[in-house]
């Protein structure tokens, strides 16, 4: 029901939110089961589930990528977008949130998860997203469900609202007591639950439990509040409106119960979500759409994908208007963005043509090739503002990558791209020290895909290792030393003398040159090649690294009238510089790392151990702000160190913790780990 008594009609979008191993792949099995619109229940462990379609997501019997299906229930039409579980793939849920009426956040009996389940609360909170929460797998819960309420609680900031209790029988959930119909049900394993007589023991149970979900209704209605303190029983019209308005508000979160796996609780899910759940009105409020602007079309990208034939889809939600094959559509500024070409609708790994599109709901436009995920999009052409900014997250695991065969250089290229028009969170850059292909992403699984995916979608053989760590090399004592480059073939000969002042620099300062010539013993018209020899010998020291932090001087030197030229002049100071540096005594640099970690505060004390036994420095560590029962800690640590650093930090943060990792400063490598690092380089050469 919305305003006046009326249910909200039109195609709704929900998305299927939740940590890892929670059912959720599961649950949209079930609902679409239950829906009729499968008439097989596929396992996920089998890989013949709806949602996880893909490859990969077979071969890790894991959510990689946002899955999309529909069903119709009762004459109206749902979009389910199945969202990955795995903090390293949960960016793929940002865009799918923006567009969604409603979230449906699974979680388990398990406290272990609650540090991820409170980062996808938090997440829908900042957002204002309507959610109901889904205690799944109620069928192998040990603890009574109103102690688990408790503990759920804490993963949330808004307070919880229980809908259902269980009835119990030898410690198993055979049913479940609805607290605003006041009914009893007994589970039937895939088919709907049966409405029973409730006993004098459950209805005890229910009394108290509902009174306790009318108190956090009463909250925010003083009519009801009035009704409890005068011990009357409110009208059951003035619940549902309450336990709707203050869902839809983002004043408290419902929580039902059931088991997926048996389609448990599904009807009652699905009826809550036609009944309760908003429609397309609310969202576009939520996002500031003028309903009374231009009668154009606006949809939002919720994500993009290239498929082997029918090219580039990016599937969006219509938020207002309705759009035919054809469209044209602008953004941002009224840049023309592309000319629709199909449109589908998507179920797993499934499209299906259709002609038009309403506002609700969800639809693959075909080869707009100027649309990007998180993008809104609009046929007006003044285009439109984006309704939404997509943060991307900071990258946390990196790998360097190339093809196999030489031939697929250029290939390699144009698919890294489209990988990351699928995969926003992923990131490419070029390490101008090493000439690598870095591949950034969200951890070594994130990565593993995007490899998978580049090998079997794309068919490019991949090489990948641990990204270089751009060390370089620096002096710590000055010398003098000529270099003198003379050459003579028959003709004009080559003739260029220098005598140069080496000196170490402070940290950080680069490179200095400068000159102090008396007498033109060596013209002004050379002094720049001179400089690029120094540099020339600089690019590769001693060790083999660049050399940094050094001033030098041109002193004095000669030149020959005839044989003296700008190439004669480069090659004595390349020589000189590349005789002279041995002598500086010189030593090795290694990059150092701000890192700044965020987990939950009763983790802390483990990752102050990590940072010591990656040769780190703790800084200290604070409340993490906006973030109950989390710490920022922030240390200094060697570049090299933070290779698989996140692989550490998840083991023993149940998969949450994450770090921002910004360049700080160089600083001298010795000892054994200075000579590992040059033998790695030796035996590389």
């Amino acid at each position: 029901m919305g305003q006046n008594g009326k249910r909200v009609e039109g195609p709704r979008c929900v998305a299927i939110v939740g940590p890892f191993g929670s059912g959720k792949t599961t649950l949209l099995e079930a609902l679409l089961a239950r829906t009729g619109t499968i008439n097989k229940f596929g396992s996920v462990d089998s890989g013949g589930s709806v949602g996880d379609g893909s490859d990969e997501a077979r071969a890790h019997h894991m959510s990689v990528e946002a899955n999309i299906a529909e069903a119709d229930f009762l004459g109206d039409t749902y979009t389910f977008i199945d969202c990955p579980g795995s903090v390293e793939f949960q960016f793929e849920s940002q865009p799918a949130l923006s567009a969604a009426d409603i979230a449906v956040v699974v979680c388990e009996p398990d406290e272990k998860k609650l540090p991820a389940l409170q980062l996808i609360l938090k997440t829908l909170e900042e957002r204002n997203i309507p959610r109901i929460l889904f205690l799944n797998k109620i069928d192998k819960c040990t603890r009574r469900v109103r102690e688990m309420l408790e503990v759920l609680q804490r993963a949330s900031s808004t307070p919880l609202v229980l809908r259902q209790i269980p009835i119990w029988k030898n410690d198993i959930a055979i049913g479940f007591i609805d607290l605003a119909l006041e009914r009893a049900f007994i589970y039937r394993e895939h088919a709907p639950s049966e409405m029973i007589e409730m006993s004098d023991s459950d209805h005890a149970r229910e009394l108290e439990a509902r009174y306790n979900m009318l108190e956090t209704l009463s909250d925010h209605d003083d009519v009801l509040m009035e009704h409890l303190l005068e011990d009357m029983e409110p009208p059951q019209d003035q619940v549902f409106d309450d336990l709707i308005e203050e869902m839809r508000q983002g004043q408290i979160v419902p929580m039902l119960i059931g088991s997926a796996e048996t389609e448990n609780g599904i009807q009652r899910l699905m009826k809550a979500l036609r009944h309760e759940g908003p429609g397309v009105a609310t969202t576009t409020k939520r996002l500031g759409i003028d309903e009374n602007a231009k009668d154009e079309a606006i949809v939002q990208v919720m994500k993009s994908i290239h498929t082997p034939h029918g090219g580039k889809l990016s599937i969006s939600r219509v938020l207002k208007g309705s759009l035919k094959d054809g469209s044209v559509f602008y953004g941002e500024g009224g840049k023309e963005v592309g000319r629709v070409s199909g449109l589908f609708h998507v179920q797993g790994q499934k499209t299906i043509k259709d002609n038009v599109a309403r506002a609700g709901q969800v639809i693959a436009l075909g080869k707009l090739e100027g649309a990007h995920t998180g993008m809104t999009l609009s046929t007006e052409k003044d285009g439109i503002d984006p309704l939404e900014m997509l943060e991307l997250p900071a990258p946390v695991y990196s790998m360097a990558i190339k093809p196999k065969e030489h031939r697929d250089e250029v290939k390699l290229y144009a698919t890294l791209q489209k990988l990351v028009e699928e995969d926003p969170s992923l990131r490419i850059a070029q390490n101008q020290d090493s000439g690598e292909t870095l591949l950034h992403g969200q951890g070594e699984m994130h990565l593993r895909v995007a490899v998978e995916r580049l090998e079997g979608k794309y068919n490019i053989n991949i090489e990948h290792h641990k990204p270089s760590v751009p060390y370089k090399e620096t002096i710590r004592k000055p010398t003098e030393v000529r270099g003198r480059h003379k050459k003579q073939s028959g003709g004009h000969g080559q003739f260029g003398d220098v005598l140069l002042d080496i000196k170490p620099l402070s940290r950080g300062e680069g490179f200095a040159f400068s000159e102090s010539i008396t007498g033109g013993a060596v013209p002004k018209q050379y002094f720049s090649s001179v400089e690029n020899g120094i540099k020339d010998a600089l690019a590769k020291g001693p060790m083999g690294f660049e050399v940094v932090d050094v001033a030098v001087n041109l002193s004095d030197g000669s030149y020959h009238n005839v044989d003296s030229s700008d190439q004669a002049f480069r090659s004595a100071g390349s020589l000189a510089m590349r005789e002279g540096l041995p002598d500086c005594s010189p030593v090795l640099l290694e990059p150092i790392m701000n890192v700044k970690i965020s987990v939950p505060n009763d983790v802390t004390a483990k990752v102050n151990t990590i940072v010591a036994g990656r040769r780190g420095q703790l800084m200290g560590y604070d409340a993490r702000p906006g973030w109950p029962g989390w710490d920022q800690v922030e240390s200094l640590m060697p570049q090299s160190e933070i290779s698989d650093l996140i692989i550490e930090l998840r083991s023993i943060s149940a998969g949450v913790a994450s770090f921002e990792a910004s360049f700080d400063h160089m600083q001298e490598l010795t000892g054994r780990q200075a000579d590992m690092v040059l033998a790695a380089k030796q035996a590389a050469q």
